[in-house]
């Protein structure tokens, strides 16, 4: 897993320095629309934000109750996870129907559409497959086959999800807060 994740955090990187360098460096005007203007979701990127972090912590408190063996504590704080991580994929894609809808952004449109679309949906993938392992693992709670052998297991998957939760410091900071400074 470390090695995925260092692997990993080389790809943000990339995506992070291309959105750097293109929106906020170079301030590209491809007569595309200004990142500042686009944002009219602020308060549902913050909630999503809030998700996304809170569900580090019950991702903890999942892990440590699979090893001491109480497994309802285990299967409801993996769901809290499960649900929060979904309200945070949930608002991502509001915020894309908005933009591509609303707004008429896309990949093409403009170097912020490239380089947003890129960046977000980039963290938004690593999310559903954190996702999709975490929901696997609370199925299969619920039909008695993650025993607590498997707590070392599930500590190294929680690794990951920490992962994309402190990812997503990077990228919240890159794309929401540094568009008010340039």
């Amino acid at each position: 897993m470390s090695c995925l994740i260092i692997t990993e955090s080389f790809f943000f990187m990339a995506f992070i320095v291309a959105y750097l360098y293109y929106i906020v460096i170079m301030q590209v005007d491809d007569g595309g629309p200004d990142p500042k203007d686009l944002f009219y979701l602020d308060w549902m990127v913050y909630v999503a934000s809030i998700c996304l972090f809170s569900s580090s912590a019950t991702v903890v408190f999942a892990a440590k109750a699979l090893a001491r063996g109480a497994h309802d504590k285990f299967r409801s704080w993996l769901f809290i996870t499960v649900v929060l991580g979904g309200l945070f994929i949930a608002a991502t894609a509001m915020e894309w129907i908005g933009l591509i809808g609303g707004k008429g952004i896309w990949m093409d449109t403009c170097s912020f559409g490239t380089c947003f679309f890129s960046l977000v949906g980039f963290h938004a993938f690593h999310v559903c497959f954190g996702l999709t392992a975490l929901s696997l693992c609370l199925v299969l709670s619920l039909l008695g086959k993650f025993p607590t052998m498997q707590a070392e297991r599930f500590e190294v998957l929680s690794w990951y999800w920490h992962f994309v939760d402190t990812v997503w410091i990077f990228v919240f900071t890159t794309v929401y807060i540094l568009r008010v400074y340039t």
